[in-house]
């Protein structure tokens, strides 16, 4: 099959069981779907069988698992299922239960690959969508849990699991597709710290659990029914986790994906996080609200407001004043700028001292629209409190604002800003003479 194909499920299937935390009987079935449909659960044991999406949009409590929420109706601990769907690179099917959590199984996701395999794949016409990551996503948390995603050509997890007081540091790496997942992944098992088992029942937690479905830690010791199945099942386990909540995103992700003491409450807000800079990344419409009325400039008016020509005018447009003080351009930075030439080759950046400059000449033409000051041109004389944040590439929408902090006599003082997608590129306060 296609790897660059959407895939799902090639006929229903159906596992049965004792949910983890609830300990009530569910028997849960996968389904085919349509492309693009995407992951959806659906409670067939309710009256209007609503459906929810699994979505990050929608998590509601990461407490030893993950629940999605849609109103009052809840799935809990879905974070096994998808890890399966996702591992075995199905990425359209319905999830249909007839309670509000699915089987627990054996503790790990072997049951929904057993069950994905039952139903087999189905490729579909539609092209997959696969988010690569091209810069360093972070997150730390609090209680010391840490993810990083970074460049890589591959969908890799490398991670280590901490347990309290340093018991049972596990490390494993490996990339994520079919072969892989269901060999090193699909097989390792719960666990929980035997500490934390009776905080767990008296919150009403893990009613369905049992030495034949999750594997307890007391001290130094592991309490199973089997020996461990790795050496590092634990991390192995936060692995399979990794694996569901992150798609929960709604992007598979190319990178390398680095976490130290993950747990479902971190797992989710990094998939927040893929789901905010995959928005930011793509987007191609500037999220500001470009106005059409009498305050915009055209290039052609800009250039009589300026005396800067190709390749120094660094404002296609002016898209807003806000009263007399504000002003806000839009510069469409090109791969035929010509400083790209060299700066620099194979990785095109727009220089930050041309960032400056997209400012000052956003400034002067705030200056220069007020009618004591038409005719005349705004030397720059200096730049203070200049930082720059993110690089700017080819393709960025670069939005300037400038805001007229005082005009003494011929000289004027602006503080100004770019951003690329709302996400500040530079900053900086400056200072202009005004001469005839």
């Amino acid at each position: 099959m296609s790897a660059s194909k959407q895939q799902t499920l090639a006929s229903p299937a159906t596992v049965a069981g004792t949910s983890l935390h609830t300990g009530e009987k569910v028997s849960l079935t996968m389904k085919p779907a349509p492309a693009n449909y995407g992951i959806k659960f659906r409670r067939v044991d309710l009256d209007d069988q609503p459906f929810i999406d699994a979505h990050v949009s929608k998590v509601q409590t990461v407490e030893r698992a993950t629940t999605l929420a849609e109103g009052s109706v809840k799935v809990h601990t879905v974070e096994h299922v998808i890890s399966a769907l996702v591992g075995m690179n199905v990425d359209n099917a319905l999830i249909e239960m007839d309670a509000n959590e699915p089987p627990i199984g054996d503790g790990s996701a072997r049951p929904f690959v057993d069950c994905i395999k039952k139903a087999g794949i189905k490729e579909q016409d539609a092209n997959r969508s696969v988010y690569e990551v091209r810069e360093p996503i972070h997150l730390e948390t609090k209680n010391g849990s840490l993810i990083t995603i970074v460049p890589d050509k591959e969908f890799r997890i490398s991670c280590t699991q901490v347990g309290p007081d340093g018991r049972m540091t596990q490390y494993f790496s490996t990339v994520i597709n079919p072969e892989t997942y269901e060999k090193e992944i699909a097989d390792a098992r719960t666990f929980v710290f035997y500490e934390d088992v009776e905080p767990l029942l008296e919150k009403g937690l893990i009613k369905g659990g049992s030495l034949e479905n999750a594997i307890v830690v007391k001290g130094e010791s592991v309490m199973s029914k089997e020996s461990l199945r790795f050496k590092e099942e634990f991390a192995r386990h936060k692995i399979l986790d990794l694996v569901g909540d992150l798609m929960l995103s709604g992007k598979r992700i190319m990178g390398h994906v680095i976490a130290v003491k993950p747990g479902h409450g971190p797992n989710t807000q990094m998939a927040a996080k893929i789901a905010k800079t995959y928005a930011e990344t793509m987007s191609m419409v500037p999220n500001v609200n470009i106005p059409t009325g009498e305050a915009v400039m055209d290039n052609l008016e800009v250039q009589k407001v300026l005396p800067h020509r190709y390749p120094f005018l660094m404002v296609d447009r002016i898209v807003g004043f806000d009263g007399e003080w504000k002003c806000t351009g839009v510069k469409q930075v090109t791969i035929n700028e010509p400083y790209f030439q060299g700066h620099f080759p194979g990785h095109p950046v727009m220089p930050g001292v041309l960032q400056i400059e997209a400012m000052a000449q956003v400034s002067s033409i705030c200056l220069l629209r007020q009618p004591e000051n038409q005719g005349k041109i705004g030397y720059f004389m200096s730049a203070d409190k200049v930082k720059f944040r993110k690089p700017v590439m080819p393709g960025d929408t670069l939005m300037i604002e400038a805001e007229l902090l005082k005009i003494r006599r011929n000289i004027g003082y602006a503080k100004c800003r770019c951003s690329v997608n709302g996400q500040t590129t530079s900053e900086c306060e400056l200072k202009f003479a005004l001469m005839d």
